[in-house]
């Protein structure tokens, strides 16, 4: 069954994003190299698809878990904000995102059918290998700022056609 109907085209499920991060400054992050599905080949944090019985905290721990093995209490997500994604050419794909950053987790990084977790430093992101939209809201997440806005992609559903960012407190 589809993830959800809205005049006949099949809608993408909001999504979560999770950011382990190392020190109070953030100076290591932990990104997952992406071997299926939407997102195949980049960098990205760890996180997917809420199910309709599911609130965002418990299904961005679910994804933690399920992508890269760590295990999370929901008082320790920390909330950076929310992005629109929108594909023009696959209005399918459109969907919101909520982001969190995490610092305490318990287990180390493991390899899972969907992703790769490796440690990069935050002067060292992979840019050139994540998602074209990243280098627009990514270093202001890391800088510590709350983000929230929208993203347009162009006909080929890669590059960035436009976006929309503001930072706040």
């Amino acid at each position: 069954m589809p993830d959800g109907l809205s005049k006949g085209v099949v809608k993408m499920l909001p999504t979560t994003l999770v950011f382990p991060v190392l020190g109070d400054s953030i100076e290591r992050i932990l990104l997952g190299y992406k071997k299926t599905g939407f997102g195949k080949g980049k960098w990205n944090g760890f996180g997917g698809k809420i199910q309709p019985d599911e609130i965002v905290s418990s299904a961005a721990l679910r994804e933690l878990q399920e992508e890269s093995g760590l295990l999370a209490d929901e008082k320790d997500l920390i909330w950076v904000g929310r992005l629109e994604f929108v594909f023009p050419a696959s209005p399918e794909l459109d969907h919101p995102v909520e982001i969190f950053l995490i610092k305490k987790w318990q287990n180390t990084p493991i390899e899972t059918d969907e992703m790769c977790p490796k440690w990069f430093s935050t002067k060292d992101v992979p840019y050139h290998s994540m998602w074209d939209d990243d280098i627009f809201w990514f270093p202001q997440v890391l800088r510590g700022e709350k983000i929230c806005g929208e993203i347009v992609f162009d006909s080929n559903n890669e590059k960035v056609a436009s976006h929309q960012i503001k930072s706040f407190e």
